[in-house]
Formats: C-alpha cells, structure tokens, sequence
C-alpha cells in the first residue's frame, strides 16, 4: 500500500522514538487523515522487526472497532480476531470493564502493542482522578505493554480532564504530541476536503408569549435572549424541510459527478431520526436508512450503506468519530448535542477525500452562538478555506404571524408565537483561495424557502412564520448574527 506522506514520516518517527526507549507515542491527526492506516503500518513494522508478539486495540465503538481489526488484518496478514492462534484483538472501550484477568496477563508473557483509537475518551493521570476508561489503563496497561500508541483528532475533552498517558505543555497546560498533522495540511495535501459551513437562520423573528411580544435579529438572538430552546427549534418541521431541501440540492449536483456521493444527517433521538425520515419521503420522495444505539443491525447497516450508492443515512449516536465512509460528502448537523469536540468530528465524517485535487464537503446547521464560535475557530485553523457567502437581508414589508392554540390536555400550557418578516435578500459574494486557485461556488436556485410556517406541541406551543435565510458565511462573521 502506499502510504501518504504524512503518514510514513509519523511511523518513521513513532519507531525513532521508540528505539531510543520511549514506549509511548501519542498522534494528533485530523479526522479524517487515515490514522488507522498509519497505526496498521506502524504495527506491521514491529511485528516484522521482531518487538512484538500481540496487537490490541481499543475504540470508541463496535463500528471503529471492526473497521480497526480489518485494517490489521489487511495490512500486517495475520489474524486479528482474538481466538486462539490470533495476534491480537480489536475491542471497544466499553469492554475494559470486563476484560478479567486472564487478558491481562498476556502482558506478563507476551510482548504487547497498544493501540488507543481516539485516546480522548480515556480520562486521568492517576487513578483518583481518571474516568473508568483511564482507570483501566492506568492500572493495567501503563508500564507493562511494551509499546502503545496514541491517536487522536481532538486533543482535549469537554470535562477538562487530563487525558491518560498524554503529557501537557508547562507553559499553556496544552497536550504535548510527538507528531501532529492539521487539517489546513491535510488539505493543502488532498487528503481531506475543504470544509463548507451553511448556516441556516432568520434575521426578522417575532417571539410572543400571551400579551409579551420581543423581536430578534436572528436565531443567535432568540435563543439567548428568550427561553425558546434549541431542542424546539430542531424539531421544527420546516427547519428540518428547509435543512434537508438545501442539502439534497447540493447532494444531487455533486451526485451528477460522483454518482455514488452520499449525505449524512445527524439526529438528536430516535424520535427525531423517525420525524426527519417521514419528512425525506413525504416531502422529497427520497429513502434514508436509519442507524441508532438501540438498533440491533446498526453494524450491517453502516457497512452496507458504504459500499452502496444510496443517498442518505440518519444517524443518532452511531457515526460520529473514526466512522469510515469516504462517500460521504453532505451533512445536515441536526443533533442537541453542542460540544465543540462533537461538532468537529462531527465534520470530519464528509472530510475524508477520494484523493482528488479541490474537493469540498458540505455542512448544514442552524445558526445557533456555540455552533457558529466553533465554526470560526475552524476557520482559523484552516486560513483561506472557509464558506464564501453570506447571505444578509433588508426587512421589507409587513410582519405575518400565526398563534396557535394551546393544547387542551396541558394545564400549564401559554399561547407563544414566533413570526418572521418577509425579506429581499442582499447577496453578498466572494471568492477564497484553495490550493493557491481562485474557487467560487454556485449560488443556490432560491435562497429561501417560501411560506414556511412551523408548528409544534410540547408544554407550550412554538410556532415560527416567515421566510428562512440561508446564510453561507465566513466564520469570521459568525460574531455578528
């Protein structure tokens, strides 16, 4: 296999590091960069110079997890399955809890290479302060394998927890990592596409509860400024119908290229993922396969879904970091969840490229404040590739609004109105530099989408009227709406 660049400079050091009797050896690469490839190779290496007798790895998930074993076994040709007569396994987090101690004293007897698949999730520098992961590292891993090796896109974890075995910078309290390779390399190299944020608002909003009535200027305002939740305004119809309209165009023109180009869509529940499902069909007249952690064929349904042409999966909880789908190309980013680290790996799920010169992959999500700061700190991660149109509006005309009746069976039930004036919209267009060429992209057909009246029950009503704005904009911006 030929390897990318990156990728042999970080075996060659990982193994410089370890002849000079380091046995620790932690990569930060972007999502999407092929660490699994890399770790494969790496571990290919010591089995043929003789230093190791069994490889472990370690995932986040059954999905990284069997995509890990089949790399292995792949690359280095022997048995990764864990039976007798293998060389190895390929576990899950999840399953530290009940390795006994049986497994653990294949570290006593054999020479063992560990692989930690997005070591982030392992928390703690001492048992005391570890999370059950990085507890079941630190007392059983740490000091008897005779190599492990460290792979994460994300350095850093939500909790701001240590992460285990990692070393931090005196000076900025950062994660010190023995190799690093970035997304604006990964880029600049054809290794994963250039990213394209759409974020999706309305700059005329009414918000009325009984006699109050207040205006904002955008879903930034509405959400910060009023008790609207943004679970409410997720599970809006026409928010879900405008999101999923504005990617299937995208999808289907990239689609008249590469046919087998595929979208993701990222729900917040089960219920959710149903809602947007019956949406797609009624609405689109398009089939999306479903996958969810409660759902018993999820693995065959990821692995088929990828090596077919089919056009849209919904995924709540299942593809997120380390899941290898390069086909995937569109995103609707339509979960609760609002960490920046989810967010990213999130976007690294259409990242991953075909190794084509100027390709880019399509993010959709409401522009809610957390969402819009991480874009922007994307995009100083990655300086002259970003999204390369706003699009503002002029209020113009009168102000519509629809109340809708409270539910009877709920007491505590208040009338709540949301109205959003008609607007003209004021384009305003550039172009970026990628890979030193000028790069415009296609304006929408329409740029919103007309008549959009939502409504939804929940302890009180939510109802939004008026005219979404899609707004394709630099991050740098993402401070003023």
């Amino acid at each position: 296999m030929q390897l990318r660049k990156w990728q042999s400079e970080c075996i060659s050091k990982a193994l410089e590091h370890y002849s000079a009797g380091m046995t620790h050896f932690l990569c930060l690469a972007t999502p999407g960069a092929g660490k699994t490839v890399m770790a494969s190779t790496l571990a290919n290496h010591l089995f043929d110079s003789d230093l190791i007798d069994l490889v472990i790895c370690f995932s986040p998930s059954v999905v990284v997890a069997e995509d890990f074993r089949c790399e292995l076994e792949q690359i280095t040709g022997k048995r990764v399955d864990g039976l007798i007569g293998s060389s190895g396994s390929s576990l899950t987090y999840q399953s530290l809890r009940n390795l006994g101690d049986r497994f653990w004293a294949l570290f006593d007897h054999y020479r063992v290479f560990v692989i930690f698949d997005e070591i982030h999730h392992c928390a703690g520098n001492t048992v005391e302060q570890s999370n059950a992961w990085g507890e079941k590292i630190i007392t059983h891993i740490q000091g008897r394998a005779s190599y492990t090796l460290a792979l994460t896109g994300t350095p850093w974890r939500s909790d701001q927890l240590p992460i285990v075995l990692a070393n931090y910078s005196d000076e900025n309290h950062m994660v010190r990592c023995d190799y690093q390779y970035g997304l604006s390399e990964a880029i600049l190299d054809s290794v994963c596409r250039t990213p394209v944020m759409t974020a999706i608002d309305n700059n005329q909003v009414q918000f009325q509860r009984d006699d109050d009535r207040e205006q904002f200027r955008s879903f930034r305002s509405l959400l910060t400024e009023s008790d609207c939740t943004y679970q409410e305004l997720l599970e809006s119809r026409d928010l879900i119908l405008y999101c999923l309209n504005q990617a299937s165009q995208k999808l289907d023109s990239l689609r008249r290229k590469t046919p087998n180009s595929g979208g993701l869509i990222v729900a917040t529940s089960i219920a959710h993922a149903e809602e947007i499902h019956a949406i797609l069909a009624s609405e689109l007249g398009e089939h999306a396969d479903i996958v969810t952690h409660k759902s018993e064929n999820s693995l065959s349904t990821i692995r088929d879904f990828k090596k077919s042409d089919r056009k849209w999966i919904i995924s709540v909880g299942m593809i997120s970091e380390g899941t290898n789908i390069p086909r995937l190309q569109v995103c609707c980013h339509l979960t609760r969840v609002k960490t920046e680290l989810y967010f990213r790996q999130i976007l690294g799920r259409i990242l991953r490229s075909y190794g084509g010169r100027n390709e880019i992959g399509y993010m959709y999500f409401p522009a809610e404040p957390t969402l819009m700061e991480y874009a922007e700190r994307i995009e100083n991660d990655i300086p002259n590739t970003a999204t390369i149109k706003s699009f503002l509006s002029k209020p113009h005309g009168q102000v519509s609004s629809v109340e809708i009746t409270p539910r009877s069976n709920v007491s505590d039930q208040k009338s709540v109105t949301i109205s959003l004036a008609p607007q003209e919209l004021e384009v305003v267009y550039s172009a970026v530099r990628v890979h030193d060429k000028r790069q415009d992209f296609d304006l929408p057909v329409d740029a919103t989408y007309q008549g959009s009246d939502l409504s939804r029950n929940y302890l009180r009503s939510i109802n939004i009227s008026g005219n979404f704005i899609r707004k394709r904009l630099s991050p740098q911006m993402a401070k003023t709406y």
